[in-house]
């Protein structure tokens, strides 16, 4: 559903663009809203509101005393906020994401298949950069995933 990276800017308000193609992929399903959450990194998480529901409800099979479990849901459930998309296609970030995600002026849209997440553009260029020792690590990974 996701997919690409896209430059867009956020004002004063907090209010950014969500990228033509994330609302083509919403439209599909007749969404004009996004689940904006924390994530586990300096970034936000979106998900469409179908994809939000089937992660919810996964996480609500899981044992609410696993303690990774726990703080999934504390970062994850606790901040999510449903954004409406204005005529215009823009979300409004409300500030406690915009503060976890340190947005200021210049944002990435990141497409990840099922979800995007929305990061500070600086945060994005220091968060992807990997040395060769990583690289090595995770193709080792990947090769034990079968991909």
């Amino acid at each position: 559903m996701f997919r690409g990276r896209y430059e867009h800017t956020i004002d004063a308000k907090g209010r950014t663009s969500v990228p033509a193609r994330y609302r083509d992929a919403l439209g599909v399903t007749g969404e004009k809203r996004i689940v904006l959450t924390s994530a586990l990194d300096t970034c936000l998480v979106a998900y469409g509101p179908s994809e939000w529901a089937a992660f919810e409800e996964r996480l609500g099979r899981l044992s609410q005393f696993d303690p990774a479990v726990k703080k999934l849901r504390r970062i994850y459930v606790s901040g999510a906020v449903e954004c409406e998309i204005d005529d215009v296609g823009r979300i409004l970030v409300p500030p406690t994401l915009r503060d976890h995600a340190g947005l200021k002026k210049e944002v990435l849209w990141a497409g990840l298949g099922r979800y995007a997440e929305l990061w500070d553009k600086d945060h994005w260029t220091r968060g992807v950069e990997t040395d060769e020792d990583e690289k090595r690590a995770i193709a080792a990974r990947l090769a034990e995933l079968g991909l």
